[in-house]
């Protein structure tokens, strides 16, 4: 609940998710649909910082469904923590948006997301976010500015959170590896912080592995801000390992 690594954050995963969905079934080009599927193991399961699986290995996977028009929905499950956060043993994630090319080098993501958490506690836990995002490439560079805003909910307190972020990936030319780097900051109910403000950050890089679906990525990251004492765990700085693979 609280944008990975999923990879780097709920938001990123899904307007990356809706992306890579034109790849499947390419051959058939008498089809506007697409679908794609994506698994992945993590050795930290880190959302916005925020370590959702206690610390312990998470398996992560979703489905994405496209039409070339740029309209996309999927879904997105990954194992969680029961007694870290208190959101249950699982999180369960349904989104729907645009995405497409708006200019050369320039992509938009526009779209809303139902965070689910079928096996939580007492209490209300479900939330809805809606999210925007402008991509830009130059070369062997890729970056992405986002927004995404969860409006008053009861499961947020009767209050609202909005998170904003910058991803950047560079790829290193003539090898498989990219650098990747973020940085986020969330103001609202969705920190563990006294002032309800908080940054994250991560920096690392990916391999595509040849011959393979498979991507190995390493990444450092962490949470900074007036952090509660209960809370220290969970956000301390971490090194997450995620080897994970597209269809």
């Amino acid at each position: 609940m609280l944008t990975s690594i999923r990879g780097l954050t709920a938001v990123t995963l899904a307007a990356c998710a809706a992306m890579s969905s034109t790849t499947a079934f390419a051959q058939e080009e008498e089809s506007s649909i697409s679908v794609s599927a994506n698994v992945a193991m993590t050795s930290e399961y880190r959302f916005r910082g925020v370590d959702l699986s206690g610390g312990e290995f998470a398996i992560q996977g979703g489905v994405d469904v496209a039409h070339d028009s740029g309209i996309y929905v999927g879904t997105w499950a990954s194992s969680l923590d029961e007694t870290t956060v208190g959101f249950g043993s699982t999180e369960l994630d349904i989104y729907g948006g645009w995405s497409g090319e708006v200019a050369e080098g320039v992509s938009i993501d526009v779209g809303v997301i139902q965070y689910i958490y079928p096996d939580a506690g007492p209490g209300d836990f479900d939330y809805t976010e809606f999210y925007g995002s402008v991509g830009f490439t130059f070369g062997p560079a890729e970056a992405t500015v986002g927004v995404a805003y969860a409006p008053d909910q009861d499961s947020l307190g009767s209050t609202d959170n909005t998170y904003v972020y910058t991803d950047l990936g560079i790829g290193i030319p003539d090898t498989p590896l990219t650098v990747t780097g973020h940085l986020g900051y969330t103001d609202g109910f969705l920190t563990f912080t006294g002032d309800s403000k908080a940054f994250d950050w991560s920096i690392g890089a990916e391999a595509a592995i040849p011959g393979t679906p498979l991507t190995l990525g390493a990444a450092y990251t962490g949470a900074e801000g007036d952090i509660v004492a209960p809370a220290y765990d969970f956000v301390d700085d971490a090194f997450v390992v995620t080897l994970s693979a597209s269809f």
